[in-house]
């Protein structure tokens, strides 16, 4: 495993609300390629909290489509055999809410890719609560060309 972040060693200067280390009001996810996989932890905080003791939805879904992202960029920059991930965007991402997700402590983030091509990768992923899976998102992550709005944004 990486002893920094994906984030913190290619997306340095990242504002993204969910992921970027330069964003001070952000999630600040840190994800590190472990074999097939990417992995994360976060903590959440009371103000995370749809209710009492249960993680919000939406902070779900950032947490979620971030950390995925990341996997895509991550699986398509090791299959070019780049020294640099491509800036990818959701195409389409689809979140299930299987259980409300506790906040008493931190929650595990894992992802694959589970097909792909030179520049698009469909990615599965579970945020991961006291042990049982709370949350399972299915996406597809492009890699954008000069002129979109994103790319260049690492």
């Amino acid at each position: 495993m990486m002893d920094k972040s994906l984030q913190d060693t290619y997306a340095t200067e990242s504002v993204c609300f969910g992921c970027g280390p330069a964003n001070p009001k952000g999630l600040h996810i840190k994800s590190f390629a472990q074999g097939d996989e990417v992995v994360a932890e976060w903590t959440p905080q009371p103000h995370h909290e749809a209710f009492t003791g249960a993680l919000n939805g939406g902070i779900i879904g950032t947490l979620l489509d971030c950390h995925c992202n990341w996997t895509a960029a991550w699986h398509l920059m090791k299959k070019a055999g780049s020294d640099h991930p491509p800036c990818t965007v959701t195409a389409d991402y689809a979140i299930s809410l299987k259980r409300p997700t506790p906040t008493r402590g931190p929650v595990q983030l894992r992802a694959r890719v589970v097909e792909s091509t030179a520049n698009r990768a469909v990615v599965e992923g579970e945020l991961i609560a006291e042990g049982k899976v709370c949350d399972t998102c299915r996406g597809t992550f492009v890699a954008v060309q000069p002129g979109h709005p994103a790319y260049h944004r690492w």
